[in-house]
C-alpha cells in the first residue's frame, strides 16, 4: 500500500498528527478517493494493521522523520516498517532472496511457498491474492520488476533507509559491525561498505550518530529515539 502511504502522508503533512488525524482523513475527508465508507474503513485498517500511523508508536514516528527527508528512500522506508509489523510479508523474504538478480520470480512459485509455511491455512483464491499482494510489495520496493513477469532486482538503498534498517537492529540489541548485517539490513540488498558509506552520510545531515575506528563501529539514533525510549533499550539489553 505504498501509494496510499504515500497520498495519506502527503495530505496529513503535520508530522505530530495524532492516528485519528490519519483515520478522520481517511474516512471522513476520504483523502485516498475511496467510493465507499467501507472501503475507506478497510483501508485505514490495513494501512494501521502495516504502518501504525500513530506517533506514539516508534516505528512509525522514525518512519515519518525520514518521510520526508528522504523522498527516494519512501519504497524501501514502507517496506521495512511493513516487514517488520506483518507476518506474511516477513517470510517471503527468505522466497524473494533466494532469487538471484535477473532471475524471474513466478506467482505460483511464491504461492507454493507461502502455503508450505502453514499448509491449508488459505484457500487457493486466497493463496493466489495473497501472492499478488506480497509480489506487489516487493515490486513496489524495487526488489521485483515487471507488471506480468516478475524479474528479480536490486532495490536503492538511501541513507534514510539504511538508517531507518540499522534502528531496527538497534531496539533489538544488536551492536558493532552486526547492526549493519541483521534481516533488516539484508532487506535493502545493499553491501556492508555501501550501506556504512549511506550511513556516514546520514550521520553527517545530522539522522543518526555514526562512529568508526577502524573495524569498530558505535551507530546511535539520539534525534529519533526518546529518553524513555532510549531507557527502554538500556532496560532491555
Amino acid at each position: 500500500m505504498l501509494h496510499e502511504l504515500q497520498s495519506l502522508l502527503s495530505f496529513v503533512d503535520d508530522p505530530g498528527a495524532e492516528k485519528s488525524a490519519y483515520v478522520q482523513a481517511i474516512e471522513d475527508r476520504n483523502c485516498l478517493g475511496k467510493r465507499s465508507g467501507r472501503t475507506r474503513q478497510l483501508t485505514a485498517r490495513h494501512l494501521a494493521a502495516l504502518y501504525a500511523i500513530d506517533p506514539e508508536i516508534t516505528l512509525f514516528r522514525v518512519l515519518r522523520f525520514f518521510w520526508g527527508r528522504d523522498i527516494s528512500g519512501q519504497p524501501l522506508l514502507a517496506l521495512l516498517c511493513a516487514y517488520a509489523r506483518d507476518s506474511i510479508l516477513r517470510s517471503s523474504a527468505a522466497f524473494i532472496q533466494s532469487y538471484s538478480i535477473g532471475e524471474t520470480v513466478t506467482r505460483e512459485a511464491l504461492e507454493e511457498f507461502i502455503d508450505n509455511q502453514e499448509p491449508g491455512r488459505f484457500s487457493k483464491a486466497t493463496l493466489k491474492s495473497t501472492a499478488q499482494n506480497v509480489n506487489s510489495t516487493w515490486t513496489q520496493s524495487g526488489h521485483l520488476q515487471g507488471r506480468v513477469k516478475k524479474i528479480r532486482s536490486l532495490p536503492k538503498a538511501t541513507p534514510g533507509s539504511v538508517s531507518y534498517a540499522l534502528l531496527f537492529g538497534y531496539l533489538n540489541g544488536i551492536r558493532g559491525e552486526a547492526i549493519f548485517k541483521t534481516e533488516y539490513a539484508r532487506l535493502l540488498d545493499s553491501s556492508f561498505e555501501e550501506s556504512a558509506e549511506l550511513a556516514t552520510e546520514a550521520s553527517r545531515k545530522g539522522w543518526i550518530v555514526l562512529k568508526r575506528l577502524g573495524d569498530v563501529i558505535e551507530v546511535l539514533f539520539p534525534n529519533l529515539l526518546s529518553v524513555q525510549e532510549m531507557e527502554w533499550v538500556r532496560e532491555q539489553n
